[in-house]
């Protein structure tokens, strides 16, 4: 009896254990600002993308989607110069479809503005990292404070929450052995 419940542990175990990784590694779809009206320009700084940007965790693999009204505005993904400076010459790509899909391809950062004249300049714009998959953080510098750039909206650093996440895996994993054994 202890033999089929050790392998019945042991299956379970596994079971949950490969449940874990997928969830944790599959890509998202994610509305830009959480609502489908966002793509705006911000009524004030706590209002601003780079806000929510900031809160969130962003994975190589997962997909930013915008919904504005196509013919009125667009998305430019540029340069960190081109964003600093609002422009909206040469941009990387360019949407204007109104129902906009991104895929963030890897880690690191990516800009984005508000294709519509003046827009960019009152803050709508927006910077997403993407996180390392390998070590859990970007191997960039963090985002100077909005104080660096009059008139910008810039995301503030972002919190690696990978440790946490490894930390809690390595219980999981650990608790899991325990039982099997």
């Amino acid at each position: 009896m202890a033999g089929s419940l050790r392998v019945n542990l042991s299956s379970s175990a596994s079971l949950v254990l490969l449940f874990l990784l997928l969830s944790f590694s599959e890509a998202r779809e994610i509305l830009v600002g959480g609502k489908s009206d966002s793509w705006k320009v911000p009524s004030s700084e706590s209002d601003s993308l780079n806000q929510w940007a900031g809160k969130m965790r962003f994975k190589v693999g997962d997909f930013l989607v915008w919904k504005y009204e196509s013919g009125k505005d667009s998305v430019l993904q540029v340069s960190k110069e081109n964003y600093v400076n609002c422009s909206t010459v040469n941009p990387i790509k360019e949407y204007k479809d109104g129902d906009t899909k991104v895929e963030l391809e890897r880690h690191g950062a990516f800009y984005f503005i508000s294709g519509a004249k003046g827009h960019c300049q009152k803050g709508q714009k927006l910077i997403v990292v993407v996180l390392s998959p390998r070590h859990g953080h970007t191997g960039i510098s963090p985002a100077p404070s909005p104080a660096n750039f009059e008139g910008s909206a810039v995301a503030p650093s972002p919190t690696s929450s990978a440790t946490s996440l490894q930390g809690g895996l390595l219980v999981a994993v650990g608790l899991l052995s325990i039982l099997v054994f």
